[in-house]
């Protein structure tokens, strides 16, 4: 069976692992030893819509570089990327970025001359129920770019029963999944359940204008945005600022989400960890910055700036009309206030 190295104990990483572990896959789970920890009575892996499991995944605090490994899966925050290439300079195997943003894969690249780097995409939510326990939050199928050294995950995921699609765009599907987790900044700044959050409507219309102002941002720049829902990206604004009961007969079709599912970003919040609010929100702003001539991003640099005030304790239960009228503010005061994006300062 594939042996799989999991670079990155969080929720993805954990539930990743252990689904695939489910289908009888050697994996070793690498993470701090407070996860760890919590793991040595074994895995607990749930699905959306039913099934759990128990497995006992080998749990390791470093690359085991004598190992020879089919695969290690990149499930790090995007600000860990550059250590997680150091840890893995020696480690043999193809390296799969599943990690959120658009830039990842190039960073592993550019710090690994010579190594095999795929580019992967993470569409659902992982929830932590409890120590050692993860589930799946929401539908949809894990992408890798298609390549022949991604065998074997493609077998993995057939034993273990995990939808898993191989494309030649993934630069496409990246930016298209950027798109989507704009809405994790909203979620976070709620300090409420996905389901609960996405069911008024007053979310979805500043979920709306954010993601309308990246896709027009994107054309502008000749970027391609691939099609990962039954919804084409441009339809997605209208999709959300329907009234509530057509969207609650719509919504179904697109995405299943657990009722008590929450953005990761509202779990770095909980935890006191930085979010990853510069490589999503923050990279729509970077975009804008790059092309110039008067582009802007006044709501996603809106987002940014009141999660990173949520970083330092600030406001994390707006309803929607505060959270609409803290926009508001912010973008009056626009050449004042509008935060340059650290990963546009970070970019490699």
């Amino acid at each position: 069976m594939p042996r799989i190295v999991i670079f990155g104990a969080g929720a993805i990483g954990c539930w990743i692992g252990g689904r695939l572990a489910v289908g009888g896959a050697d994996v070793v789970l690498v993470g701090r030893p407070r996860v760890l920890g919590e793991l040595e009575r074994g895995l607990q892996i749930s699905e959306l819509g039913g099934g759990q499991w128990t497995v006992h995944p080998t749990l390791a605090t470093e690359v085991p570089a004598t190992t020879d490994r089919d695969l290690i899966l990149v499930c790090t925050k995007s600000a860990q990327t550059a250590d997680a290439a150091a840890a893995l300079a020696n480690a043999p195997g193809t390296i799969v970025s599943m990690q959120n943003g658009v830039r990842n894969p190039d960073v592993l690249r550019a710090a690994l001359p010579g190594r095999r780097v795929l580019a992967g995409m993470v569409p659902f939510n992982v929830v932590k129920r409890g120590p050692g326990s993860y589930h799946r939050g929401s539908g949809g199928t894990l992408t890798v770019e298609n390549s022949d050294a991604a065998a074997p995950l493609t077998e993995a995921c057939l034993h273990a029963d995990v939808a898993l699609a191989l494309r030649d765009d993934m630069p496409a599907v990246q930016w298209a999944k950027l798109v989507m987790n704009l809405n994790n900044a909203i979620n976070a700044l709620a300090g409420i359940p996905l389901a609960t959050e996405l069911a008024q409507r007053g979310y979805r219309r500043i979920l709306a204008d954010a993601q309308r102002e990246a896709l027009d941002l994107l054309r502008a720049a000749s970027i391609p945005v691939a099609r990962v829902t039954l919804v084409p990206p441009r339809w997605m604004p209208r999709l959300l600022a329907l009234p509530d009961p057509v969207f609650r007969r719509l919504a179904g079709r697109v995405v299943a989400i657990d009722p008590y599912a929450r953005s990761s970003m509202w779990d770095d919040l909980e935890a006191k960890r930085p979010t990853e609010i510069d490589y999503i929100n923050g990279e729509v702003v970077a975009l804008a910055e790059r092309l110039g001539t008067g582009a802007r991003a006044p709501i996603n640099a809106g987002l940014v700036a009141l999660v990173r005030a949520a970083e330092q304790d600030g406001k994390r239960d707006y309803t929607a009309e505060a959270l609409r009228q803290a926009l508001q503010s912010i973008t009056a005061n626009a050449p004042a206030m509008a935060p340059t994006s650290r990963a546009s300062r970070n970019r490699p």
